[in-house]
């Protein structure tokens, strides 16, 4: 289930990339689309930061590294 959540937030944050992306072009620059679209990008990779740190902390996720 969790793996699910970071998939989907991952796939949330590149929909918000990419309508930046969208407003800057269409916008030229001018509205504040294009600031709404990036606060809601950072917001979304901060909670995916967190919910892998969550994942780590309580053992959902393992790193199988060799290092």
């Amino acid at each position: 289930m969790l793996k699910a959540a970071i998939i989907f937030m991952l796939l949330a944050t590149l929909v918000s990339l990419f309508s930046g992306l969208f407003f800057l072009v269409k916008d030229q620059g001018h509205s504040s689309r294009l600031v709404n679209a990036l606060t809601v990008r950072v917001t979304l990779a901060a909670l995916t930061l967190a919910l892998i740190a969550w994942g780590f902390y309580s053992g959902q996720l393992v790193s199988h590294a060799p290092w």
